[in-house]
C-alpha cells in the first residue's frame, strides 16, 4: 500500500481542504463537505495545490495506514467535485421499487413491502421502462455512506443462483447453477 500513500493527491478547482491540530481533514467542495480524522502515525499537507500523505516510521503497519488514509483523502476529495453513483437492477417477475423522498418501498416477492428510510446524503432516483429491469440509482458525496446504503438495499433480496432473481449491482453476474433436474 505504501506505493499509493506515495503518490500526491491533486486538489481540483473549488475545493478547499483543511487540517486541523488534530489530524482530522475536512474538504469542501460543491456536493458538500466531508470530516476523516487519519491516524497520528500518518501526517497530510497541502502543497502546491496538492495534497502529500506521509508517515513517520517504516513499520509493516504504519505503511499500510499510509495507503489508506491516502486513498480515504482522495475518496472525499473526489466525492465533493464529482460526486458518486451506483445503480441497481431489480430482476424478477413483479419485482417493484418507488422512491418517495428518501423512503424507498421495494416490492420484491415477500407478503409485504420493504420501506427503507435513506440518510440525507445519499440521493435514491427510481427508473422502471417497459420490457426492462426497474433500476434503483443512489448519487451521493460520501463514497463509504453509498456505498453501506447499496449494499443494504442489495441485502434485502440478494441475486439467487437459480433463476437470478433479487437485487444487483448493474453489470454484476451472477453464475447460476443447475436445477435438480439436470441431476437427472
Amino acid at each position: 500500500m505504501s506505493r499509493i500513500g506515495k503518490s500526491p493527491i491533486n486538489i481540483p478547482e473549488g475545493v478547499q481542504i483543511h487540517i486541523s491540530e488534530k489530524n482530522v481533514i475536512t474538504v469542501k467542495g460543491k456536493l458538500g463537505e466531508l470530516q476523516q480524522s487519519i491516524n497520528p502515525a500518518i501526517t497530510a499537507k497541502v502543497e502546491d495545490n496538492q495534497i502529500i500523505v506521509e508517515r513517520k516510521t517504516e513499520q509493516k503497519d504504519h505503511r499500510a495506514l499510509h495507503g489508506l488514509n491516502r486513498a480515504l483523502i482522495q475518496n472525499m476529495v473526489t466525492g465533493v467535485s464529482e460526486g458518486y453513483k451506483i445503480v441497481q437492477e431489480i430482476v424478477g417477475v413483479g419485482y417493484k421499487a418507488n422512491a418517495k423522498g428518501q423512503v424507498l418501498e421495494l416490492l420484491i416477492g415477500y407478503s409485504h413491502s420493504i420501506f427503507l428510510v435513506l440518510p440525507d446524503e445519499v440521493k435514491v432516483e427510481t427508473v422502471t421502462e417497459r420490457g426492462k429491469n426497474p433500476l434503483i440509482i443512489l448519487t451521493s458525496h460520501d463514497k463509504q455512506l453509498i456505498g453501506q446504503v447499496a449494499a443494504k438495499i442489495r441485502s434485502q433480496r440478494k441475486p439467487e443462483p437459480f433463476k437470478g432473481k433479487g437485487i444487483r449491482f448493474q453489470g454484476e453476474y451472477v453464475r447460476k447453477k443447475a436445477g435438480k433436474a439436470a441431476a437427472e
